[in-house]
């Protein structure tokens, strides 16, 4: 992930500050904005590999600003503010956005979620002609529909496995309900999440992932699912 440019939107210029030097400690290289309506100049102009987006921003509120990047830009954009209600997790998420940090925040988590992020939108090009994955023991063949953990078959159902091609395929991204109720099941269930905490429940107990201590699939309460990456 050295030398991916990533670009930090906060009117706070200390946090800018002190992420530039935790991230080109870590061989990024920063481009700052301090409003809205910079960040999305300097999204243009500077073509970064990702985006760290303040909520509380000067000119606009965040989630306008994601909405307004997603009408042209697929750039990852990790959402890092003092906003910890779950509506506001819930409304930049389905905005466009791929992840959210509440501040105060540990580095060490950040640089995490901004590797996996990058990984993940590296590979997202060509996300719909994945067709195979493997981790921790999980063989998932998507052409073939068929799922191993260490060797051995998995049944899942159509909806199981649709469920789990949709957390793989975005592995690092906190992917909300509502979207996965929509992407699965259609827009007719966004609302119906007893659906998908008995379908996560199901998939887990086939993959033998232990929800307390999971290795494949992470819950973010009441926001959504994270399929684990290193």
């Amino acid at each position: 992930m050295s030398g991916s440019k990533i670009l930090i939107a906060d009117d706070e210029a200390q946090i800018r500050k002190f992420l530039r030097i935790a991230l080109e400690a870590n061989g990024f290289t920063v481009v700052e904005a301090a409003r809205g309506s910079e960040a999305i100049g300097k999204c243009a102009t500077e073509n970064p590999d990702l985006v760290i987006l303040d909520l509380g921003l000067p000119d606009a509120d965040g989630k306008e600003i994601v909405g307004r990047l997603r009408e042209w830009s697929s750039v990852p954009v990790l959402v890092l503010s003092v906003r910890q209600a779950e509506n506001e997790k819930v409304g930049a998420l389905d905005a466009g956005a791929n992840d959210y940090v509440v501040k105060p925040f540990g580095i060490a988590e950040l640089l995490a979620r901004i590797r996996a992020l990058l990984r993940s939108q590296r590979g997202s090009g060509d996300a719909n002609e994945m067709s195979r994955c493997e981790y921790r023991g999980l063989e998932v063949d998507f052409v073939r529909h068929e799922v191993r953990v260490s060797g051995v078959p998995v049944k899942l159902t159509r909806k199981e496995f649709e469920l789990l091609r949709m957390l793989v395929q975005n592995a690092g991204r906190l992917i909300t309900h509502q979207h996965l109720l929509r992407e699965v099941w259609g827009r007719a269930h966004e609302n119906d999440t007893h659906y998908l905490r008995v379908f996560i429940g199901q998939l887990r107990q086939k993959l033998g992932d232990d929800p307390a201590h999971p290795r494949y699939i992470l819950n973010e309460p009441g926001v959504g699912y994270r399929f684990l990456s290193d």
